[in-house]
Formats: C-alpha cells, structure tokens, sequence
C-alpha cells in the first residue's frame, strides 16, 4: 500500500486530482448493483439539506471539482451507498494526557490510504480519508477526536454512509456533547459504534443503526457489536466479544503505561492478520485531542502528524496477502 499525507486549505487541484485518480474504482463499487439501486441527485442533495445543511456549500463546491456529472454527485452525497463491513477496535486510555486508539480492519484493495488536512469553512481538520471526504477517525482544530467501528448487523435501511457523518461532526462542533447530539439525530445505512473524546476528556461512544434509535454510551471502548451479538457468524469471524474483553481488562484491571496499551493494538487479539480475507489490520492511529496530533502505526513504524505543523508525505506500507 502507497500511504499519502496531503493538505489543501480549501477545496482545489489537488482534491480534484484525488477524485480523478480515485473515481473509477470507486464508480465501479457504487454500480455494482445497478445505477437505480443508488438515490437520485435530487434525492441524495434533499437529504444533505435536510440532516447537514452546513455542508451543503462543500458539497456542492466538490460535485463542481468532481466535473460536475450525476453519478459522482450521487456518490459524493454518501446517501444510501452500497453495504460495506469492516472490522475495527478503539477504545480511549484515560491517561494524564487523554488519547483514542483504533485498529482498522477492512480490505487494502477498497481503501484510500490516504491522510487529508483541510480548512473547508474555516475549521481544520485531519484525519483518514474514505470516499475522499468522509473520514474513518479523525480530529479537529478544537480538538475533537472521532472514531468508527462497524456495529455487528446486517441489515441495510435508509441514511447515510457512516464516513460523511464524522466528517459532519469534526466540521460542525466543539465538544463530545455537540457531537453526541448530532450523531443521536442523523440516520445512517448500517449500524456502526461512533466513538468520540474531546480536549476537556469527555467522551461517548454512540451505536448508531438504521430503524431503532441510537444509544449514547459512556462506553470507552467499542469492538464489532452492539449491546449484544446479533450477527453471530460475523461476531465469531471477528471475534468482537474477545476483543472487547481484551480491552476492558487492559483498561480496568491493569495500570499501564500509554505505550504499552498502544502497543496491544499491534499484536493479538486486536491486530488481525486475515489480509487475504478482507478485514486484515491496515493501520493503528493514535489521536491526542488536546494536542492536536495523531500518529498512523504500523508493527515497527510510527507516522506523526501535527495539525498545526503537517508535512506532506507518502510512505510504502507491506500488507500480507494482499493483491
């Protein structure tokens, strides 16, 4: 995998070279099951208006650099993508300085690799890029950290695609209470577990589904499940119930320095080696909130970045298995 670090302060050339770059494949995805499976544009801007009016001038700005077609307008809207699973731990270490750790595990060949710094509507914000604007983890200028995990069902319903909504929240608030109350309110495709911590330590974990009502959490960690298994064959493949006991017990039972849980992520049970299965470990990111800084890991390898002192970059990363 060839990782990028990219900033732009406002939308230009260079997001419109990613979206050049990357929309075949991502057209490919987003038609795999028939262009009227996919909302109309009049459909998916409706929505945007209505759920995150905010974004609506970003939105439009992009669909412009896009080329202005109807397919990538429809697709930029993240509203009722196709379904897509990944695995994924995180959890927050309440240390002296607060810090929110996540594996994500998804398949190499459906992912961005790619870090974006941006200042759309005058608030910063960095973090991992999906879809090109929405984000799988993240912090913002206020510092506000963000992080998902799939949430363990099955099923599909009308919202939209989970990575939009943390891009919504990092652009549009401040604390863990502004964003537990956006993420409590807007509908999403699939279930997934939102985690959330802002520069004061407060912190929520939201699970989010479509047809039930989203349960904000005190929760400090979130594997691939809910309040209980649901799809059991997914759990066991997973193995989110197994995940999520590793990580209460580091956090309740032993007192241990902040590197020496970060570095459990990089090892069994939370890092996964199932690459040629689709749901390998394709990174740890580390968020520091108050700091303003995340770091990218790999076994062996650690990328800081810096909000406030982002420098531009590319590194080669060795997935196992991988096409």
């Amino acid at each position: 995998m060839l990782w990028r670090a990219l900033s732009e302060e406002q939308p230009g050339p260079k997001w419109a070279g990613l979206f050049a770059e990357y929309w075949p494949a991502y057209r490919e995805w987003w038609m795999r099951e028939g262009e009227h499976a996919r909302a109309t544009y009049a459909e998916c801007r409706r929505a945007l208006v209505k759920h995150m009016p905010e974004l609506v001038d970003l939105y439009d700005q992009l669909c412009e650099l896009a080329g202005g077609g109807d397919k990538p307008a429809r697709f930029l809207s993240f509203w009722n993508p196709p379904a897509y699973l990944s695995g994924c731990s995180q959890a927050i270490w309440q240390g002296p300085e607060p810090v929110m750790v996540r594996n994500y595990d998804y398949d190499s060949r459906s992912f961005d690799s790619l870090i974006l710094r941006t200042n759309w509507g005058g608030r910063t914000v960095m973090g991992v890029s999906d879809g090109l604007w929405g984000l799988v983890d993240g912090v913002n200028d206020a510092g506000l950290a963000i992080s998902l995990t799939f949430g363990g069902r099955n099923v599909v319903g009308k919202g939209f695609g989970v990575p939009l909504i943390l891009r919504y929240v990092l652009q549009t608030c401040t604390t863990t209470e502004q964003a537990g109350a956006v993420l409590a309110r807007i509908p999403t495709h699939m279930s997934y577990n939102v985690t959330v911590l802002d520069e004061n330590r407060q912190f929520l974990t939201a699970m989010m589904g479509p047809g039930r009502k989203t349960l904000i959490t005190h929760n400090a960690v979130a594997t691939n499940h809910q309040e209980s298994v649901e799809w059991v064959s997914h759990a066991r493949f997973t193995a989110t119930v197994e995940r999520e006991r590793f990580l209460l017990q580091r956090l309740t039972l032993h007192r241990e320095p902040e590197e020496t849980f970060i570095d459990a992520f990089l090892k069994p049970p939370l890092y996964s080696t199932a690459f040629s299965k689709g749901f390998g470990t394709l990174y740890t990111a580390v968020y520091r909130p108050r700091l303003r800084q995340m770091e990218v890991r790999w076994p062996g390898t650690v990328w800081p970045m810096s909000m406030h002192d982002f420098v531009e970059g590319g590194r080669r990363v060795a997935i196992p298995g991988a096409a």
